[in-house]
């Protein structure tokens, strides 16, 4: 897979792609991630990319000209599956919606910054809108970073055990259950017994039932469904 990111403040992807099972992901070739920096495609030398609104207001908007050069130049070598602007007006972005885009080959996506890009870029471009939840952020950098992880660690092969992902919250619609190790007993605090009865069917039926009452629990709203 390859994601593309087109970014106001590339330096804000580094540190999160470069550690842990990204940069595994990564160096196994199994996922390829370049960011470009958006004043490559300035409109002017001063390196200008944004402007003020029409119509007045505070906060400065992204121009349609450098994000619409920057996708046209990128989609010259490749055809994106999903082109993604993220947004905290986009849906909100979720585990089904990680599985999807894992099944991608290429993916753009758009940072958004200041109040946001030009609404012509969403409707002539934008194939794909995402939220990573009811807030808002300087950018979209860090937004991008938590898609990028969903997504890559569901590539095959990213983790050292691929049934892992399979059982993380959400897969199923439900929370994870709780998980325990070593030591067995942990200032009197003891491991459940099941856990160590060796039974690996009544040990998944556990599992499961604890993975049912904590969805009741913490999020009715998805045991609702």
């Amino acid at each position: 897979m390859r994601i593309d990111i087109i970014s106001v403040v590339p330096e804000l992807l580094e540190s999160p792609l470069s550690h842990s099972i990204m940069k595994r992901a990564r160096d196994k070739g199994l996922l390829e991630v370049h960011v470009h920096h958006l004043r490559q495609w300035a409109v002017n030398e001063y390196g200008q990319i944004d402007d003020y609104q029409y119509g007045g207001g505070a906060g400065m908007v992204m121009m349609p000209e450098p994000l619409a050069n920057a996708i046209e130049t990128l989609s010259k070598d490749r055809t994106y599956d999903e082109i993604i602007y993220v947004t905290p007006d986009g849906p909100r972005f979720d585990q089904p919606t990680a599985n999807r885009l894992s099944l991608k080959g290429n993916l753009l996506i758009i940072c958004g910054h200041y109040k946001g890009i030009d609404q012509r870029i969403r409707e002539h471009f934008v194939t794909m809108e995402i939220s990573i939840g009811d807030y808002v952020l300087s950018g979209g950098e860090l937004a991008a970073a938590i898609i990028v992880d969903a997504v890559g660690r569901l590539l095959p092969g990213v983790l050292g055990d691929e049934t892992s992902a399979l059982t993380d919250s959400f897969q199923d619609n439900l929370l994870a259950p709780p998980v325990y190790t070593r030591p067995a007993d942990f200032r009197g605090w003891k491991v459940p017994e099941i856990l160590m009865c060796g039974d690996p069917i009544k040990v998944a039926d556990w599992r499961h039932e604890q993975a049912i009452q904590r969805t009741k629990e913490r999020r009715p709203d998805i045991f609702d469904q």
